[in-house]
């Protein structure tokens, strides 16, 4: 792997194939390394399972997402403090830099409360890792809209050490992910690439295929002072075949690689 900016594969973008396929499917594509999301599969919890993998298909993982859906709320544990100190030490066996962390959700109300100082807590026990918290994004419901994160969707109104920018969640909040970048400043550590249509829900298309300034951000990288990675995580749940799968994830490298490159240089997947 170059100088260049990483270019991962979040294992969410293979879903419903397991963990192990997104590690075949990397090696396959082409992509530097992959994003473990942390879910109900039995391997995406497993270090041990993780190594053997990286290893087979020699695709590093340089991140970990750390369980913070709402199908993953039993994942390791009802506590969310003990999800997340279990994501730290992921991350640290398998040289991952970077853990994605979503803020609370409003009924989480002792984790809310306390998120700002005991995530400084564990961000002591495990001072060589960035906690990125990502940019979410309101929902609608019943024809009305809320939020349903504590203080609110947008992590930069509180303000922390390290965010993750996702695409998809800035077209779902109708917001430019230019402007959020701007908000995240040097802080910013981590991308997740993926595009929408400002629908009002979260899409996770293959960039270039909605209306967020996907390839102006990717080429903003530079300028700001990034040193982290970009991961694609996209929706390929309909995909009618592995072929098909495989093919939008190939567009979707091809298409961060390309915005990626300084101007004037080749780029290949």
């Amino acid at each position: 792997m170059s100088s260049r900016v990483p270019v991962l594969l979040s294992s969410s973008s293979v879903f419903p194939e397991p963990t192990a396929a997104a590690f075949e499917m990397a090696a396959t594509v082409g992509y530097d390394g992959l994003e473990v999301m942390v879910w109900t599969d039995a391997v995406s919890q497993d270090a041990g399972a993780l190594k053997g993998l990286a290893d087979h298909y020699g695709v590093p993982v340089l991140s970990v997402h750390a369980p913070c859906l709402l199908v993953t709320q039993r994942v390791w544990s009802s506590d969310p403090w003990e999800r997340l100190n279990r994501a730290a030490q992921l991350a640290e066996s398998l040289g991952a830099p970077t853990v994605v962390v979503h803020p609370p959700f409003t009924w989480q109300r002792d984790y809310a409360k306390n998120f700002a100082a005991g995530l400084a807590k564990v961000q002591e026990r495990h001072p060589g890792l960035s906690f990125a918290i990502e940019n979410m994004f309101p929902v609608k419901m019943a024809g009305r809209w809320f939020v349903p994160y504590t203080p609110g969707w947008d992590p930069t109104e509180t303000g922390f050490d390290a965010y993750t920018l996702d695409l998809s969640h800035c077209a779902a909040s109708r917001i430019d992910s230019l402007e959020m970048a701007d908000r995240m400043g040097a802080a910013l550590k981590h991308v997740h690439l993926g595009d929408g249509t400002g629908e009002g829900r979260d899409e996770h298309l293959v960039p270039g295929r909605g209306n967020q300034p996907c390839a102006e951000l990717l080429r903003s990288l530079a300028g700001r002072g990034f040193t982290g990675s970009v991961a694609l995580e996209i929706n390929t749940r309909k995909a009618a075949s592995r072929a098909v799968r495989e093919a939008d994830l190939r567009e979707a490298l091809e298409f961060a690689r390309r915005h990626l490159a300084p101007a004037g240089a080749a780029t290949s997947a």
